[in-house]
């Protein structure tokens, strides 16, 4: 018989609810995947953001060495935009390859060896936190631009936006990547448009003037390996526009079927995007001549330089295309802030779907592959926020700042991945030429409904390693310059973080290990427990003791017996009295505390008892109350919850807690309920409890 998942009742629902929406059923996990118009923006809205601060700080950089250096900006930039072209190309091919979600981590792991997996998932892991960090902080800048009152307020804007981004991904992939179209579309669209205007202007002769046109730079003097160096940075710091690619290789299991060929369209559609605003920004600052400086106060003339905010690029840009009072202006702002906060949503989806690639490898807590109530990985969603929140309140979301620690990590798990892609394409020719006499079924021409691809030819294959080559070394150059300009500037934290994750992972997975090997069963099982004695630890006469002891009646042990461990000589007459009293027929011993300890004198009454009796299994019950208001948890000593502790610890004891119901405790169990753990996950409803005349079996059997 199956039974039809509901949702709680309006008023039975608890405040996350409010927040994440109803749970979902694992059903429907299918309904959350998505088409390529809703994951265009949820998975590639980093690197279309990008296009907001690559081309400001492939400029800034150059500036440090005076306004003649923005004559290397177009051959920068055009650097960037070719490394940018083979990464996609080279990603494509990882896609195809291994359409599981583990992207670099599982092409490093698979073909380079467990360690080198770890080094890419370290990294990936420092990006997806500074991916938050940095697109959140360069929001927070465009905001501050269009409204400068703004700016005492940089980092606590910072932070509510992280909580905000948290509480929409904690709602589900499908709701999250509709909330976050309408701003991506409108970005990329408004962007393209100040471009096509700005470039049209420029062929009619009125090219747009930014306001900082009008003030030179005061340039630092550079020997001949400082303007080689400073051109590196430059690069370095464009290189940006490329964070974000790897997202939608690790995000494949999210798409629609056929998966694979979905995720390579969309990565074409992104990189053609992202190389189109990025170029034509570019071009746009160049033109009407942005003069954005690292330190605001070296642009000579700009007397306010220490107390205004500087102007972002794209805000410069979109002042001189269409005017600093005009709608369009606030258009582009709004969009760029919105499109950059939003481009954090990226590394809420990669970080939680790695976490649990990590956690189903045993190299992460098992935790981080458990699903939420909306069929996301909300732990990991929490973990991120988290880190994000951290790093922004340290560092005051200053961004400039920030973009120093970004990339390194991205490059690191670029070049490791394309690496381990050539690893294997050699492998897979290797095979080719070598067959083991199988053969796929269907043939060559046979195609994977699910994921939409076909077996590849040796001609397709020697394509793919002559890409992922290129790419491999490509990205490892790049991965040098960045760390030989970045180093210095901040880049080491990153260098320190990404060690630390490697060996907590490689910990846990040694952890993981020893538990699966210890509690393995053995070759043979001989049960060799023999008889059943059951304990109820006492206190005073109460109801919860005598619904504990006639818990312990029910279950007919062999042997029972009620202890008490005492700590009060007046108390414990008074116990004895009670006992009569109530005509208990069952034993009552009296344990002694001279030090006013509960758990020893039990716990070596236990291992004497034990020693006497053999194999013999102990149950002790436990009386313990459960309340309904966070504060009543403070009011109680949690005696119960220690002794049990204790109790764990030692050979041959089983605990059986017997739970006292108070009347506050209607808030969770009662009419005005809460779901029990896991019972919203499930989809189960929620009934009332009728209220209790005075607990079950509070009169025990007196035998």
């Amino acid at each position: 018989m199956t039974h039809e998942a509901t949702t709680p009742p309006a008023e039975l629902k608890s405040p996350k609810h409010w927040i994440i929406g109803d749970p979902l059923p694992t059903e429907k996990l299918e309904g959350q995947l998505l088409p390529k118009k809703l994951a265009l923006p949820i998975f590639a809205s980093d690197p279309l953001s990008s296009v907001a601060y690559a081309p400001q700080e492939l400029v800034m950089i150059l500036l440090v060495g005076g306004l003649a250096f923005l004559s290397f900006a177009p051959w920068v930039a055009l650097a960037v935009v070719v490394l940018l072209v083979t990464v996609v190309m080279s990603y494509r091919q990882l896609i195809r390859a291994y359409p599981s979600g583990g992207g670099d981590y599982e092409v490093a792991h698979r073909n380079l060896g467990e360690k080198a997996g770890l080094v890419v998932a370290s990294a990936l892991l420092v990006d997806y936190v500074m991916t938050v960090v940095v697109s959140v902080a360069s929001g927070v800048d465009n905001i501050i631009s269009a409204l400068p009152e703004l700016a005492p307020f940089r980092v606590e804007l910072a932070v509510v936006f992280v909580i905000i981004l948290a509480a929409v991904n904690l709602r589900g992939v499908s709701e999250s990547s509709k909330a976050f179209a309408v701003p991506t579309y409108l970005f990329i669209g408004s962007v393209f448009v100040m471009i096509v205007v700005g470039l049209v202007r420029t062929a009619l002769g009125d090219a747009p003037v930014a306001e900082s046109a009008q003030y030179a730079v005061e340039a630092e003097e550079l020997t001949q390996v400082a303007v080689i160096l400073l051109l590196l940075r430059s690069f370095a710091s464009g290189c940006s526009a490329l964070t974000g690619v790897e997202a939608i290789s690790n995000g494949v299991p999210a798409f629609r079927a056929p998966k694979i060929r979905n995720a390579q369209r969309t990565l074409v559609a992104m990189g053609a995007i992202a190389i189109t605003l990025f170029a034509g920004l570019t071009a746009l600052a160049l033109i009407s001549n942005v003069h954005y400086a690292e330190d605001p106060c070296h642009l000579i003339g700009w007397e306010a330089c220490a107390t205004e905010p500087q102007l972002s690029l794209m805000a410069q840009v979109a002042a001189a295309t269409f005017g600093g009072d005009s709608v369009f202006f606030y258009v582009i702002q709004a969009a760029t802030a919105l499109v950059l906060l939003l481009a954090a949503n990226t590394a809420f989806n990669g970080f939680p779907l790695l976490g649990s690639v990590l956690a189903r490898d045993n190299y992460a807590p098992k935790s981080l592959s458990t699903r939420g109530d909306r069929l996301i990985f909300s732990n990991g969603v929490l973990i991120l926020s988290l880190a994000a929140t951290v790093i922004l309140v340290v560092f005051q979301a200053n961004l400039t700042v920030l973009i120093q620690l970004y990339i390194i990590g991205v490059f690191v798990s670029f070049t490791l991945g394309q690496t381990g892609m050539v690893r294997h394409w050699l492998r897979e020719l290797s095979r080719l030429r070598h067959p083991s006499g199988s053969k796929r079924p269907g043939g060559r021409a046979a195609m994977d409904a699910e994921t939409g691809a076909k077996p590849l030819s040796a001609g397709a294959m020697r394509r793919a390693l002559v890409i992922n080559a290129v790419g491999a070394v490509m990205t490892a150059v790049v991965l040098v310059v960045v760390t030989v300009t970045k180093f210095t500037h901040g880049a080491w934290i990153v260098f320190v973080l990404m060690p630390i994750l490697f060996l907590l992972m490689m910990g846990v997975h040694r952890y993981y290990r020893d538990v699966e090997k210890e509690i393995e069963p053995d070759a043979t099982t001989t049960f060799g427990s023999e008889g059943d004695h059951a304990i109820v630890l006492v206190g005073r006469m109460q109801k919860p003791v005598l619904k504990a002891l006639d818990y312990a009646i029910a279950a007919k042990h062999d042997s029972l017996e009620a202890v008490h461990v005492s700590l009060d000589e007046a108390q414990t007459k008074q116990l004895k009295k009670d006992w009569v009293r109530q005509n208990i027929h069952v034993k009552l011993r009296i344990l002694s505390s001279p030090y006013r300890d509960l758990s020893y004198p039990l716990i070596q009454y236990i291992k004497q008892h034990r020693e006497e009796h053999g194999s013999e299994v102990i149950t002790v019950y436990l009386p313990q109350y459960i309340v309904g208001h966070w504060w009543e948890s403070l009011l109680h000593n949690h005696k119960a919850r220690r002794i049990r502790q204790k109790l764990m610890l030692v050979h041959g004891v089983t605990v059986s807690l017997v739970p006292w119901l108070l009347d506050s405790s209607d808030l969770v169990y009662g009419r005005r309920s809460r779901p029990l753990p896991g019972q919203d996950r499930r989809g189960e409803p929620v009934r009332p409890v009728p209220r209790r005349p005075h607990q079950d079996a509070v009169g025990a059997r007196r035998r």
